[in-house]
């Protein structure tokens, strides 16, 4: 399934209950990490596209692993 730059925003813990990140086009369900409460982790908000961010953070991209695939972010 693919979601617009939009879609993927309502999914930031605040608008709806589903707590979503987007890495190198493809949408992460990070709902039930307790890391992610509330949309926020850290620096960074759910909702959002963090591929230019991971840059910055203290682990690399294996950390997607472990949450499901809900499609992919469809580019506008």
């Amino acid at each position: 399934m693919e979601f617009t730059v939009g879609q993927l925003a309502l999914r930031n813990g605040a608008e709806r209950e589903e707590i979503w990140v987007a890495y190198q086009g493809v949408i992460y369900d990070v709902t039930n990490s307790r890391l992610w409460k509330n949309g926020k982790h850290y620096e960074h908000w759910a909702g959002q596209d963090l591929t230019a961010e991971l840059a910055d953070a203290p682990h690399n991209e294996r950390v997607f692993e472990k949450f499901q695939i809900v499609g992919k972010l469809k580019f506008e």
